[in-house]
């Protein structure tokens, strides 16, 4: 799995990574769901406040991936993630993304997208569906990983996903479509504090 917390949260103006919610970082939470879901490697990718936000990561199979280049964009963090994936299990047949910024993540949700992926033999992407979209947490097989390390820029993974929307496999994600952007979003999100 691959987590991406490297942005600088910009339009938030303080680190989403940190913020609380049910009275833990959503770093923290993503990172907890991860492990409680895979504990063969979880690959967290850090940028901006890399040092700060380094401190709420706790537990035995997460290694951490620096990103020198966070400020070009999304893309920066999952190439690197990818390939430090990919190097430490080079016959990885798949890669998990997802976002810290997600508060009702679970590891029931991204176990069901590991054993769909496995249902479908490793061969087409797996991606979460919520409020009519596609989108992460998603998996993408190896035949996509040179497509992962060719994105530039701020464009995510969600480019893949729309150009290969009809071959899709879908998995519902109840409350998937919150996320922390900007600082109305806190309102959305209850009890954030921190």
């Amino acid at each position: 799995m691959i987590l991406l917390a490297a942005g600088a949260s910009r339009r938030l103006g303080r680190p989403k990574q940190l913020l609380n919610y049910a009275g833990r970082p959503l770093l923290a939470r993503a990172a907890e769901a991860a492990l409680a879901a895979e504990s063969s490697g979880v690959f967290v990718v850090l940028g901006a406040f890399a040092e700060e936000i380094q401190l709420v990561l706790h537990g035995d199979g997460l290694r951490v991936v620096l990103n020198s280049e966070w400020k070009e964009g999304m893309a920066s963090s999952i190439r690197g993630g990818v390939r430090a994936a990919m190097e430490a299990m080079p016959g990885l047949d798949g890669v998990l993304l997802m976002a810290c910024d997600q508060p009702h993540l679970t590891a029931g949700h991204l176990g069901a997208l590991m054993r769909k992926f496995e249902e479908c033999g490793g061969a087409r992407i797996v991606a979460s569906e919520y409020a009519g979209v596609v989108g992460i947490p998603a998996i993408y097989p190896r035949a996509d990983f040179s497509t992962l390390l060719a994105l530039k820029g701020d464009e995510g993974a969600r480019k893949l996903l729309r150009g290969v929307a009809d071959g899709i496999v879908r998995v519902p994600f109840a409350g998937g479509e919150l996320d922390i952007d900007a600082p109305e979003d806190l309102g959305r999100l209850g009890s954030c504090g921190g």
